[in-house]
């Protein structure tokens, strides 16, 4: 008697003791399982005579009684335990406030609102947007634009040129957007005007350089098309972008292949105060690069330079980004450094346009 009421208050205790179901179970199969304690006590009433039988049989059923219930009992308070715990963890708290929906996040990058912000300038001026391949060949990235066989930019010091085809011709990543231009030379006829957005790749990387970059073309072909239709529309699209009222701008003697006469634009600024500030001051700031198109160029495309010419310009995306927004390194443009962005991005339903503001 005295060791079945010491066994039923050690199982009990292991019950009660039980953190989990697992230990729960451990203690089940200790007690009940074919080798537990009560199994084994049980096994005995077979050798008993009737008397001990009858006097000791009630006592060993009754403990495997308390003991399942008990073990039943722990089970369900132990699983309403998880249950109030696992409810506890999933909690909504209702007075937070709302998380911002992902169009109030989201932010667009610089490059991408600078590059709205020009097309929505050169569309009010009636000019289409014209794109082209990123690899390209000899032909369109040099020939075509009047680059000489020996010319410093063919090095591949300069441009990223791919393995040689067996029949000896190599790809290369364009270096500048001018490529489009004789694409769409070549696919519309005159009058033209487009604007030519896109990337760029050249063997450079610094504070102001990266391997990778971003420019803008415009060009312009008929048959009345000038220099002075040039300055208008490049003063037009300087005062425009800045948001100044006006803007003095110089045009100086420059080279390029592909133009004849060819010119660098420098325009008004103020660097005081650590600061960039355009249409006031008595500092100049280089931004653009521009000129006729050359003669060589419209016979490449097939265009008579005795009845058709125009005029280009080019600049880098990334450069008047960084003029206009004050970012003081190009490097940090291709970083992915979403501090960064959520710093100088735009929101993603803040179209630019010249009524509504382009930075507003």
């Amino acid at each position: 008697m005295s060791d079945l009421k010491k066994l039923e208050a050690e199982l009990l205790g292991a019950v009660a003791a039980a953190g989990d179901e697992a230990a729960l179970e451990a203690v089940r199969v200790a007690a009940l399982g074919k080798k537990g304690s009560v199994s084994e006590l049980l096994k005995t009433l077979g050798a008993m005579t009737p008397v001990e039988r009858k006097e000791k049989g009630p006592l060993i059923n009754g403990l495997k009684d308390k003991v399942t219930e008990a073990i039943t009992a722990r089970r369900d308070a132990l699983r309403k335990a998880a249950m109030r715990q696992q409810l506890a963890a999933d909690t909504v708290d209702v007075t937070l406030p709302v998380r911002a929906a992902p169009a109030e996040r989201g932010r667009i990058h610089p490059v991408s609102q600078v590059i709205d912000e020009i097309t929505a300038i050169f569309a009010d001026m009636g000019f289409a947007v014209a794109e082209g391949p990123d690899i390209e060949t000899d032909f369109y990235n040099f020939t075509a634009l009047n680059f000489p066989p020996d010319h410093p930019a063919r090095d591949m010091h300069d441009t990223f040129f791919f393995n040689p085809k067996p029949d000896g011709e190599r790809l290369l990543l364009r270096t500048h957007t001018s490529p489009v231009q004789i694409r769409t030379m070549q696919a519309q006829k005159p009058p033209i005007k487009v604007v030519i957005p896109g990337r760029t790749y050249r063997c450079d990387s610094d504070q102001t350089h990266t391997p990778m970059f971003h420019q803008v073309e415009g060009l312009v072909i008929d048959k009345s098309s000038h220099l002075g239709h040039l300055k208008w529309i490049l003063a037009e699209f300087c005062k425009a972008f800045f948001e100044v009222d006006d803007v003095k701008m110089r045009f100086r003697p420059s080279f390029f292949p592909f133009t004849e006469p060819s010119m660098e634009v420098d325009i008004q600024c103020d660097r005081s105060g650590g600061e960039v500030r355009f249409g006031e001051g008595n500092d100049w700031l280089e931004i653009l690069g521009c000129g006729m198109v050359h003669p060589n160029v419209l016979r490449n495309v097939g265009l008579d330079p005795d009845e058709y010419q125009g005029f280009a310009w080019g600049m880098g995306i990334d450069r008047i980004a960084m003029l206009k927004y004050g970012m003081p390194d190009l490097r940090a443009f291709f970083e992915a450094d979403v501090r960064w962005l959520r710093h100088y991005g735009f929101r993603p339903l803040d179209f630019p346009t010249l009524a509504g503001g382009l930075s507003i």
